[in-house]
Formats: structure tokens, sequence, C-alpha cells
């Protein structure tokens, strides 16, 4: 389906007193739409930088500005201030942003992480079981924070058999370097940058591989700016489709731009991508389809709302059906 923003205006000209000689002057099209969007250092997120760094949005009458966080908590609180127009989160920061009565809403599925969120430790320990009484390092109510509950939940742990130390995932690195912490929960490409270090110390005990579908990240609007911006965020799911479609058909040229955004070469960029799984437009709707897998919010949901409610962090489980708004994908199949 295509969808064009660009709309023509037309003046009626009067020549003198004859109506007969009224001409239509086509004038210069609408200005473009723009989106500042929230977004975080992320594999995941490839085919937006390849749709930045190449202007795949222009045909589509959009200008787009990418935000980088350090701490993606703060993407929600920034879209909620009007600092943003919209972010790509975690399905779990949408599902606490909804049992604090924020209006966030899911219009796309961006990926699935399969591995590329994971927690590191020094090789002495060697299970989720031997994280007893250690300091952990991990961002609260974040996708870290989520993994690591999961993760001990099903090991039989808690946060209270556990040390929490709070540090941002960039934080993480620097941390175990230096020796003060033998566990941190991150994402790539710090996962890979603590793999990495001189004397092979540190490796990976458990990741999103080990809970597959669980973390889906999601590209998230407040129900404002969906009511006042349809058309902009029409084109800007049609930028990631551009994107993801680049990385397909030009998967070297591809690798240097998305590696740039990283901070490494194209073919650590190409090993970090390996640990998503972006979702093409095909498989998109299987997301917002009521179903107890973890391909769908609701089925991912009830897993996630459970360990955040036993957790603390929310007071009660929200519905699912309010978390998404799928028009823009139906229309985009239809």
């Amino acid at each position: 389906m295509s969808l064009s923003l660009t709309r023509f205006a037309f003046r009626k000209t009067l020549a003198g007193l004859c109506l007969a000689a009224a001409t239509l002057l086509p004038v210069a099209a609408s200005a473009a739409e723009s989106l500042k969007i929230g977004t975080v250092v992320w594999a995941g997120y490839a085919p937006f930088y390849v749709a930045d760094a190449l202007d795949l949005y222009k045909k589509h009458n959009l200008k787009v500005q990418l935000q980088f966080f350090n701490d993606p908590a703060m993407i929600p609180s920034a879209m909620a201030g009007s600092a943003l127009d919209g972010g790509m989160l975690t399905y779990d920061q949408v599902i606490n942003s909804a049992a604090k009565g924020l209006a966030h809403k899911v219009v796309m599925p961006i990926d699935f992480s399969n591995g590329g969120d994971a927690i590191v430790a020094e090789k002495s320990i060697t299970s989720v079981a031997d994280f007893k009484g250690k300091k952990v390092g991990f961002n609260p109510l974040s996708p870290s924070d989520f993994l690591l509950a999961y993760a001990l939940k099903t090991n039989g742990l808690t946060d209270k058999d556990i040390q929490p130390v709070n540090m941002t995932p960039e934080g993480i690195p620097g941390a175990m370097a230096s020796g003060s912490l033998p566990i941190g929960v991150t994402y790539e490409p710090n996962v890979s940058q603590i793999l990495g270090m001189p004397g092979d110390k540190f490796h990976v005990v458990y990741s999103s591989k080990d809970a597959p579908g669980l973390i889906t990240d999601v590209l998230v609007f407040d129900e404002k700016m969906i009511a006042k911006k349809p058309a902009a965020i029409s084109a800007l799911i049609l930028g990631y489709l551009d994107g993801l479609a680049y990385i397909q058909s030009h998967p070297d040229e591809a690798a240097k731009i998305i590696g740039k955004v990283l901070g490494v070469d194209a073919e650590e960029a190409k090993a970090q991508m390996s640990g998503v799984y972006n979702i093409p437009l095909n498989e998109m709707e299987t997301n917002f389809t009521k179903a107890e897998a973890t391909t769908s919010f609701f089925g991912s949901g009830a897993v996630i709302a459970k360990l955040l409610k036993d957790n603390g962090q929310i007071a009660e489980i929200p519905d699912f059906a309010k978390t998404y708004d799928a028009q823009f994908v139906k229309a985009l199949t239809e």
C-alpha cells in the first residue's frame, strides 16, 4: 500500500471579469511533517538508523530527528512532557506506563531480542543460582531489570537474594572492568564490549535467548500525538520498512551505516544484529492478536505484568488491549 503525504493546493485566478478565463495554478507542496523520536543505541533499531542516514523518510514527506538517550527509562517521561513526539521502547516499559495511567500506545512492533540483552558475569559465576548474595548491576524499571527478574524467578530466586546496584546499561562495562561489579545486566553493544575485555574474564550466564519473545522493542506514541500526526506516524513506519528492505538488499553497505551508530566496525555490527529479529510487515499483526504465545502482546504481557506486579513495580495489571493501536499496521497490510 502506498501512502503519499504530499498535498497540492490550487488557487482559482480570475482573468478580468470573465469567469470563463479562470485557471487553476499549482502552488508548492505543503511542508514536510516532522517527528522527534527518542531512542537508544541498540542493534534492533538498525532499520531506523539506515532510514535516517539515507534520508529514506524524504519520499514520504517526513523529517525525523532521532534523540539518543543513555537511559531508556527516561524516554517515557520525555514523551509525557512533550519533549519527544514518540519513542522506541520495550513492551514492559509500555505496561509500566499504562499501569501509571499514561496514554502511551504501541503503533508497531520493531524487533525481538534474541540474545541481544544479557546478564554477564565473572567466569567463576556459572549459573543464575550463583547470583545469591552477590552484587548485580542493572537499570531499574528497564529491560535489564525485567530480564533479571525473569531469570531470578525461573531459578527460584528473588531480588532479595541479590545485592542490587542501580546503574545505567552503559555504566556496566566500566564497573565490571574495574572489578567492583561481578555481575551486570545490559544489552548490545555493551555485552560485546564486556566479553571482549582483556583477560577473557567474563561470559554470558543468561540472555534473552533463554526467554524468546519476552523482550520486544516497540514504536510508541501518546494517544494525543496519534490523533495529531497520523500521517507522520504512517510515514515513519514506511521509512522503517524501507530501512529494513535496504538492510536485506545491501547488507554490507547497511552494516557500515549501522556500525557508525553502534560505535563498531561493520562485521561487529552484523554480529550484534544477529542478536535481534526485526519483524517484517507480514508478521506484525501477530503481536496484536490475542494469544498466549509470547509473540503476542497478550501472551508476553501476561508474563511481564505478573513479574512487574510481583516485584511491586506496578499496582495493577493493565488491560493489554489498551496498550496498542493497530490501525497503522492494519492499513499497510490491507
